[in-house]
């Protein structure tokens, strides 16, 4: 693998920002190559099917995860699959991109499993009520998918020492430009 351009896999907890912070890189930082994930579950409001996630009903997503076409894939909140194909990773990889994964925890512990070089960067929230704050205030759960995902979201704040490093997610742009130092600095492949 090419040292200034490792795989970086963003993670942390629901509701921290983790596709806020990767549309805005999307948006800004054009040699930044972002995985689109599958998903089963049903698109949010304002989400396109192959910018946001690639839209899968659950036997089509079976079917990848069966095949091996996917480098991670999990049940998140206990509801919907989620996955990153494999081959457009190694494509972006090969052809020297600065590659980012937005995944969940337990996709970035498949990674690390099986790509240990990749660099693992927790987003964390600046607290646990702006956590709480932002999943309210984003309004697309029922009152019990928040409490199960609040529930997830304490176990994954658990986490965070398993990371390279964390950003505090207090300021989206400040956030992404942090992130993307990191990405195109050849040193974190020391750490």
């Amino acid at each position: 693998m090419n040292a200034r351009h490792p795989l970086v896999v963003l993670a942390g907890p629901t509701a921290v920002g983790k596709g806020t912070v990767a549309a805005y890189i999307r948006d800004n930082f054009p040699e930044v190559w972002l995985s689109v994930s599958l998903t089963t579950r049903r698109p949010r409001p304002g989400e396109v099917d192959g910018v946001h996630y690639h839209f899968v009903t659950d036997a089509e997503f079976e079917r990848l995860d069966r095949e091996g076409q996917l480098l991670e894939s999990a049940v998140v909140h206990g509801r919907a699959s989620y996955g990153t194909p494999r081959q457009p990773v190694l494509d972006a990889i090969a052809s020297g991109r600065l590659p980012l994964l937005e995944i969940d925890l337990q996709g970035a512990r498949q990674v690390r499993a099986r790509m240990p070089e990749a660099y693992l960067v927790f987003l964390a929230p600046p607290s646990w009520e702006e956590l709480v704050r932002r999943l309210v205030g984003r309004g697309t759960e029922s009152a019990e998918e928040r409490e199960v995902r609040l529930r997830t979201a304490r176990e994954e704040l658990a986490a965070q020492p398993e990371f390279d490093t964390t950003i505090v997610n207090d300021d989206v742009r400040r956030a992404a430009e942090e992130l993307v130092s990191l990405m195109r600095n050849p040193a974190i492949n020391e750490s």
